[in-house]
């Protein structure tokens, strides 16, 4: 066991505090990662705070996780010292069942072992990438471009690939009209994806605050939700409609902006249950459809994707000792669009 510098939250709702915790050896697979950049993401705060459930303390969040290889073990054959890699929101699977064999491991059916807050097979806790390095299985290792610079890659591990899943299975492309609900650290990588897959682009967000953003990422169109003449203009409009936030919200009033069978995707996770009126689904023909990240082979094709478009997260890179502000500020929705801690302040 090695003992690493990071930063946990001791107790549900607590700050988060510098500390050390204990990384594993390098085994025979497994790849050992110096840690140089790692995003917030709002389910880190979610998990944290236990809104979605019991959660495992103390707990070192982090699942977007850019750096560099440092050691490999005698088996490994994907990776090399030097080699830049990014680690997402799991670090093993089953690897037997039906959708790990068909490169769903994000859909285990045992449940994939997350990067945080989870039991790995060793029975030991997993802690994420707010520390110095991590030791992961190289199967679970992603190799970043060299188009893209660490700190701007490091939050596609997960906000880039949570866009990137559901915008290519449910067909964004020319000829489509796509809408992202939300614009924050997932709906700005949606807005990104879905232009660069060349769909028409409207966000949809509760005010015009960040219209210029918005269309200089990439948006056609940008409306507030807050305005009820918004839901009266764009009736049937959409093929597809990803929603990015983890407020409930009127998904009746959503499902009337599809055109018939049309798809309304959902990628947030609000903390209480939501309420459905089935005639909106059924009226239409449309689908209510649900996406979790995406799996390692996809996670590599989105990353080469995002490097041939330039596109990477818009971040604000912050220091160890700034995660509870950056925490704050999340809630608050005050950051554009990012935050990413700069690891060598661990």
């Amino acid at each position: 066991m090695t003992t690493v510098a990071a930063y946990a939250a001791p107790a549900p709702k607590a700050p988060l505090e510098r500390t050390t915790i204990e990384r594993r050896e390098v085994g025979e697979f497994d790849v050992l990662i110096d840690i140089e950049f790692a995003g917030i993401c709002h389910s880190d705060i979610h998990q944290a705070q236990e809104g979605w459930g019991e959660a495992i303390f103390p707990m070192v969040p982090g699942h977007e996780i850019a750096g560099v290889v440092s050691a490999v073990g005698e088996g490994v054959t994907k990776f090399a010292v030097g080699d830049r890699v990014g680690v997402g929101c799991m670090v093993d699977s089953c690897r037997e069942c039906e959708n790990c064999k068909a490169g769903r491991e994000q859909y285990c059916v045992q449940g994939n072992v997350p990067t945080y807050n989870g039991i790995g097979k060793d029975g030991e806790p997993t802690y994420g990438g707010y520390s110095e390095n991590v030791v992961v299985d190289e199967n679970f290792v992603v190799r970043i471009p060299d188009g893209l610079s660490l700190d701007v890659a490091a939050p596609l591990l997960c906000a880039g690939i949570t866009l990137y899943s559901p915008l290519k299975r449910f067909g964004a492309g020319p000829g489509k009209k796509v809408a992202i609900v939300g614009l924050g650290g997932l709906g700005h990588m949606g807005v990104k994806i879905a232009h660069a897959l060349g769909a028409e682009v409207t966000v949809l967000s509760q005010s015009l605050r960040k219209q210029e953003d918005g269309l200089r990422l990439g948006a056609d169109h940008y409306y507030a939700t807050s305005d009820p003449k918004t839901f009266e203009e764009l009736a049937g409009t959409f093929d597809l409609i990803v929603s990015t936030v983890s407020a409930p919200l009127d998904f009746n009033a959503y499902l009337s902006l599809l055109r018939t069978e049309g798809t309304l995707a959902n990628v947030g996770a609000p903390e209480e249950p939501v309420s459905l009126n089935l005639f909106s689904v059924i009226g239409g023909g449309k689908t209510l459809a649900g996406s979790m990240i995406g799996g390692i082979a996809e996670t590599q094709e989105m990353l080469d994707f995002c490097a041939e478009h330039g596109l990477g997260a818009e971040i604000e890179v912050i220091s160890g000792d700034r995660i509870n502000e950056a925490y704050e500020r999340v809630q608050a929705s005050d950051v554009r669009y990012r935050f990413v801690i700069d690891t060598a302040t661990i």
